[in-house]
């Protein structure tokens, strides 16, 4: 490979961009740049080719032309190994460039800016950087393109060697189309939120890697972990690991079901998750006995989970955690306490989240992978309508009932469908999973209960098909349910409350969860 001899160096992030240019000026590099970059460089020792100079034309129109001219393109461009290629840059006077440095307009952080208009983020689309660097990728046989800092140290490491070795421009080649990708669909995806008020034709949602995990769900798959573009401080990617092993595949998604979930709660909550469903979950300000009561829900189920709160973990609370294995634990905060007894089990993960929740939340989409496409839909924030909640049996609901009702509605939208969730006295006391017919997940939820069901309350995420789900639940002393309703049966499901004097609501929303 030859070796570097001219440089187009423009970038916005100018991290260490300084200290590379100081390297290259050693290597006897000529530098072409603009504007800022351009005055950062002189100011510390490095001679520059402003890039008007180098074209013989202008800057103009605010900036917006610059660097699209064919003595910088054909300079990228241009194939060394085309007798045609080199003629013409000998005819027009076109130079070989070499290197380009370019990292494009900060378009991501000025529309995350609260007061950013649309003109401003508009004046903010970089137009001659992703050309640039998309030529350079092109043409990455004859020309090294870099895009992030992180590779400037690398570069020069090549180049003490002589030049920069082909597969290490291939990588940078495809890192530099993935970024100015990235770019474009940053600004599809503003401009879709700006304009439209549906699914856009083609969805563009970028993502970055965050790291790589020790494998997947199972062993035998690789795995690693994205973030979006400007996540809310809300949602699970944002949380900070305090100690702990690192996260696995199945942590991720267990400590986002139980965020999920317990950040619904106003009140004071706890959760516990097993493979994503939650296993005990209870509300109180007492949170030493609500995480208590919590974990009776399903003890044997508890050992080894992932748990969720909506406050911070007290000392008190993290005594009682210690003294079973938990895999991790997640939260707005730790007192400095319970953080000394955290450290006397290192391998669990402490997980703080920076908000517990966001009316923007509802704007983002819910996305799941089928083979060979993807199905996108709007999140399901929605718990219930409280202006939709009917009254429908001849026996009316008493308000610890319908606080109970409440609760268990809550959790059942956060378990796998078929779901039945049993409550009493801000309590969850059964719940039974992911069933292939609806009484058998009342059947479990009955199984799983270690306290007597009687005066308790029903949650069914979904309408009943047949009345043997009522029948079940009235066996067991169950007084009043929760459902969307809507079966063509509901006659017959609403004729099996009478008989067992049980108050019937619907809620008119359905909570399927697959």
């Amino acid at each position: 490979m030859k070796p570097i001899k001219r440089a187009l160096i423009s970038v916005s992030d100018k991290t260490g961009i300084l200290d590379f240019a100081l390297e290259l000026q050693k290597y006897g590099v000529e530098i072409l740049s603009t504007g800022g970059t351009a005055d950062l460089l002189r100011k510390g020792g490095i001679p520059v080719i402003q890039v008007s100079d180098y074209t013989g034309f202008p800057e103009m129109m605010d900036g917006r032309i610059k660097t699209l001219h064919p003595r910088v393109h054909g300079g990228i461009l241009a194939r060394r190994d085309v007798p045609e290629h080199v003629k013409a840059m000998g005819d027009h006077g076109i130079r070989p460039i070499d290197l380009v440095v370019i990292n494009l307009y900060p378009f991501e952080q000025t529309v995350a800016q609260k007061d950013c208009s649309l003109e401003d983020a508009i004046e903010n689309i970089d137009i001659g950087g992703p050309a640039m660097v998309r030529s350079a990728a092109k043409n990455s046989k004859d020309v090294v393109v870099i895009v992030n800092p992180t590779d400037y140290s690398k570069v020069l490491h090549e180049m003490e060697s002589g030049a920069v070795a082909l597969e290490t421009r291939r990588r940078l080649s495809r890192d530099a189309f993935a970024h100015t990708a990235r770019y474009d669909s940053l600004i599809a995806t503003y401009l879709t939120e700006k304009w439209d008020d549906g699914f856009p034709p083609i969805l563009n949602q970028p993502f970055e890697k965050v790291q790589e995990l020790r494998y997947g769900e199972n062993p035998h798959q690789s795995a690693a972990l994205y973030k979006e573009s400007s996540p809310l401080p809300s949602e699970i990617i944002s949380a900070r690991q305090l100690q702990g092993k690192e996260l696995s595949f199945n942590n991720f998604i267990d400590l986002n079901a139980g965020w999920e979930l317990v950040k619904e709660f106003d009140k004071g909550a706890v959760v516990i998750i097993k493979h994503t469903n939650p296993c005990g979950v209870a509300i109180g300000e007492d949170q030493l006995k609500t995480f208590i009561g919590a974990r009776e829900v399903d003890p044997i189920s508890a050992f080894g989970g992932i748990l969720g709160f909506n406050r911070p973990v007290t000392a008190q609370t993290a005594e009682e955690i210690v003294k079973n294995f938990v895999e991790a634990v997640v939260a707005p905060g730790f007192d400095p306490e319970a953080l000394k007894l955290f450290a006397t089990k290192k391998n669990v993960r402490l997980m703080q989240m920076p908000e517990i929740g966001s009316s923007t939340d509802a704007e983002k989409f819910d996305l799941k992978r089928i083979g060979g496409g993807l199905l996108v839909q709007s999140r399901d924030v929605l718990t219930y309508v409280e202006g939709q909640l009917k009254e429908v049996g001849a026996r009316k609901p008493n308000d610890r009932e319908m606080e109970d009702m409440q609760l268990a509605w809550i959790v059942a939208k956060h378990v796998k469908s078929n779901a039945i969730v049993y409550a009493k006295d801000h309590e969850i006391l059964g719940i039974g999973a992911g069933q292939m017919s609806r009484v058998d997940s009342a059947r479990v939820a009955i199984e799983k209960a270690r306290k007597s069901l009687q005066g308790a309350v029903m949650a069914s995420d979904a309408f009943f098909p047949f009345r043997d789900s009522v029948d079940e639940a009235a066996k067991n002393g169950i007084t009043a349910i929760i459902s969307p309703g809507g079966s063509i049966r509901d006659e017959e499901v609403l004729q099996a409350a009478e008989e067992h004097k049980i108050a019937m609501v619907f809620t008119g929303t359905r909570h399927f969860k697959h």
